[in-house]
């Protein structure tokens, strides 16, 4: 049986949406996963056949805890570490760093936990790689625009994506 290589990367990978929680927390906007509710309508409105632009209590959503690691990161990335992850897949918040997505400028609450997340990843020798969109839109530019359809919103989702992205490793 063979061997991975030297130079494999092992880790793992989450996705914002399904692990950091703290959905209204940092100055982080309202995405479209935190209207994605658990139940009979999760379907219908993830697919869009059910327009939900904001929370009831009628719900519950599970991206607004979800594993909560916007609060235990460390703990979490010590356990990587523990597990011999060597990187780390992971997406971007949208929200997190533009809360209506084509804010002027980035929201440095949600900057500095991302850069305190990649000084963790790299302090036990783990390499971030990063997705910056998966599967979520702010929901203020789903109201202004409409959705992913509209070409105007195509063209804010990447400009913002490259005027907002600050690296943290210099």
């Amino acid at each position: 049986m063979g061997k991975f290589p030297k130079d494999f990367l092992w880790g793992g990978a989450t996705a914002a949406n399904q692990c950091e929680g703290a959905y209204n927390e940092g100055g982080r906007g309202l995405s479209s996963v935190d209207v994605v509710p658990f139940g009979p309508d999760r379907f219908p409105v993830a697919l869009g056949q059910l327009k939900m632009l904001d929370c009831d209590a009628e719900h519950f959503y599970p991206s607004h805890e979800a594993i909560d690691m916007y609060h235990h990161f460390k703990e979490d990335i010590k356990l990587f570490a523990e597990m011999g992850f060597r990187c780390y897949r992971m997406s971007i918040a949208w929200t997190r760093i533009l809360p209506n997505g084509d804010d002027a400028q980035p929201n440095e609450e949600g900057l500095r936990f991302y850069e305190e997340l990649f000084d963790e990843c790299h302090k036990y020798g783990i390499e971030p790689l990063v997705t910056l969109c998966h599967f979520d839109t702010p929901i203020a530019l789903i109201k202004k625009y409409g959705g992913w359809w509209m070409p105007t919103l195509t063209t804010v989702r990447c400009c913002s994506s490259a005027s907002g992205a600050r690296s943290s490793t210099g």
